[in-house]
């Protein structure tokens, strides 16, 4: 019996997660074209190899009572000086999140844990990289807009070289997608 690490995330889709994954690593992040960009739904997690079934079993269920709603992403904040993170804000659809954080965590799940910090939905655009690439990608994408209909989630496990892989999609149960209140899809910079 071996051990697997995985994550469950929401994947940033196309254009967006390109385009940050390589502001990501043109501000100096190592991992960036290992790590799709996503917002955490449960984080690196060590589990038995016998368990992803249970794990998939699980997801499956949490996403068959799940629902279509809006992301959108705007400007940028930090966890900075608790933890060297940069991140783009998640303004909408972060309820849901948090929601669904706490179901894929569910106690009496496969995958129950604590955090080690309480959950706030972000993408990460820069980690531990030096306080001056921080303070660009902080300053960088303060005017940074994206926005989508998140209709799922995945399941991915880092391999031995450091580099998450998608094993499986969780798309949820119902396709009808409540409307965005209004907001434009820019997926755009800000010069600075």
């Amino acid at each position: 019996m071996g051990t697997v690490t995985i994550g469950v995330s929401i994947a940033v889709p196309e254009p967006h997660g390109s385009r940050l994954q390589q502001l990501r690593a043109g501000f100096g992040d190592a991992a960036a074209y290992g790590i799709p960009t996503h917002v955490t739904l449960l984080p690196p997690t060590e589990i038995a190899d016998t368990v992803v079934p249970a794990v998939e079993a699980h997801l499956a269920e949490v996403a068959a009572t799940g629902r279509p709603f809006p992301m959108r992403l705007s400007g940028t904040g930090t966890f900075r000086p608790l933890s060297p993170v940069v991140y783009v804000r998640v303004v909408e659809g972060a309820e849901a999140c948090t929601r669904l954080q706490q179901q894929v965590r569910d106690p009496s799940g496969p995958v129950a844990r604590e955090l080690q910090f309480p959950y706030h939905p972000h993408v990460t655009v820069a980690h531990g990289i030096d306080e001056a690439a921080m303070d660009r990608a902080y300053e960088d994408l303060a005017g940074y807009e994206a926005a989508w209909a998140c209709t799922g989630f995945a399941l991915y496990e880092q391999g031995a070289d450091a580099v998450w892989r998608k094993l499986r999609d969780f798309p949820f149960g119902t396709a009808v997608v409540p409307p965005q209140a209004g907001h434009v899809d820019r997926g755009s910079v800000s010069a600075h």
